[in-house]
């Protein structure tokens, strides 16, 4: 029995040191694995923000270019900001979506036991009537801008956009819990002056050559844009964050082109209702650049607006909203400034200084993501993420 005994204390002993060494391993891959995806979402972040600044700056010169020459339809202006989601459909036909499994193993008795366990769904009711919402109100919204931008001038134009950041700021707090700290304030206030002083550029005098009446349209209609543009991206996070609970590059996807689609097709109902689709032909054969430069105009102005999606919905799901919208309004000093070398305008001390303020406020926020990335190991490098995306990293 003696034998026996410790024989079977030998057991016990090199089993304690293999879970220990198991322990030790799996401490030490947890411990390294949560680095490596902070890194990755940080990549993933910056491609979004290059996406987002680089598909407005774009977008908004094309936009300038039908204006100037001698495009007038704002229907059509609205229209390409939102036709482009067909180019996504290679997407859907080359990519199969898989069902994705969460596998839990419970080792007893040195049996291992695997749960597949299908993620719940949303239902299709709730998800369409969530884009049938989303889609109206992005219908809507560009409306509206495209009249704010036919009636103000750019710089007036780009100060009322700023009060974007306002709105968003105010809906993502009764939405999304926003929280507030002294940095976020700080990079909001310097942003929306850094747009604010591009109303003093000359190009402001324009004004002068619209009507009171259609420059105080324009003005309403711009405001209006603004706070629709700040509710949309609020339901956006609400919607991926609390309904659809995925995080993946084709749940972005989804929700460009199905609220797109459905946008589309009220400003198609709005541009037949309206009659200005019988001009178009008149209006291309005018087009002082000619009507292959008219179409490819269009076509580009399409496509750069569903880039600029991909990066705004990409920040939405990986930060927040409100992010999303510093991101936007961080580029919008950058059009002026794009503006000195496509149509050579003056390079002046206010673009210069309204980007300073600009970046300034972007280096404000990024460090306060930079204190919640290094505050807990517990929380999300990027501050007021999702609550999934928490698990993920830290998973």
């Amino acid at each position: 029995m003696g034998e026996a005994q410790q024989v079977q204390l030998s057991i016990r002993a090199e089993e304690a040191n293999e879970g220990d060494s198991h322990g030790f391993a799996n401490e030490s891959h947890h411990s390294t694995s949560p680095q490596t995806r902070k890194v990755t979402v940080w990549i993933r972040i910056g491609i979004y923000s290059f996406l987002v600044l680089f598909g407005q700056a774009v977008a908004t010169l094309l936009g300038r270019l039908y204006y100037e020459r001698g495009g007038k339809s704002k229907w059509m202006a609205t229209l390409v900001q939102l036709a482009g989601f067909p180019i996504f459909l290679p997407y859907y036909i080359y990519f199969i979506p898989t069902k994705k499994y969460k596998t839990n193993h419970n080792t007893t008795n040195n049996t291992t036991i695997t749960h597949s366990v299908q993620s719940e769904k949303p239902s299709t009711l709730l998800v369409t009537s969530i884009y049938l919402v989303l889609g109206l109100l992005i219908a809507a919204d560009c409306y509206l801008y495209s009249v704010g931008l036919m009636y103000l001038p750019v710089s007036t134009f780009s100060i009322i956009c700023a009060s974007q950041l306002a709105f968003n700021a105010f809906f993502s707090f009764f939405l999304n819990s926003q929280k507030f700290t002294p940095y976020i304030i700080n990079s909001l206030v310097l942003l929306t002056i850094s747009s604010v002083l591009l109303v003093f550029e000359p190009d402001s005098e324009e004004s002068s050559k619209v009507s009171k009446g259609k420059f105080a349209t324009g003005f309403v209609c711009t405001v209006g844009a603004s706070a629709g543009y700040g509710l949309v991206l609020s339901l956006a996070q609400f919607f991926m964050n609390k309904v659809l609970k995925k995080e993946s590059f084709s749940v972005i996807v989804d929700v460009i082109v199905f609220q797109s689609l459905v946008a589309t097709i009220a400003i198609l109902v709005g541009l037949f209702a309206s009659s200005e689709w019988s001009t178009l032909r008149e209006e291309m054969n005018e087009f002082e650049l000619g009507k292959v430069s008219y179409v490819m105009t269009l076509l580009w102005i399409a496509i750069t607006w569903q880039i600029f999606l991909i990066g705004t919905v990409g920040l939405i799901l990986e930060v927040s909203s409100l992010f999303s919208n510093v991101i936007s309004v961080l580029g919008l000093p950058i059009v002026p400034v794009m503006a000195v070398f496509f149509f050579h305008e003056k390079m002046d001390g206010i673009k210069a200084m309204a980007m300073v303020l600009a970046t300034w406020g972007f280096v404000s926020y990024a460090y306060q993501n930079y204190l919640d990335s290094y505050s807990s190991k517990n929380e999300n490098p990027i501050s007021n993420g999702s609550p999934q995306r928490v698990k993920e990293i830290n998973s």
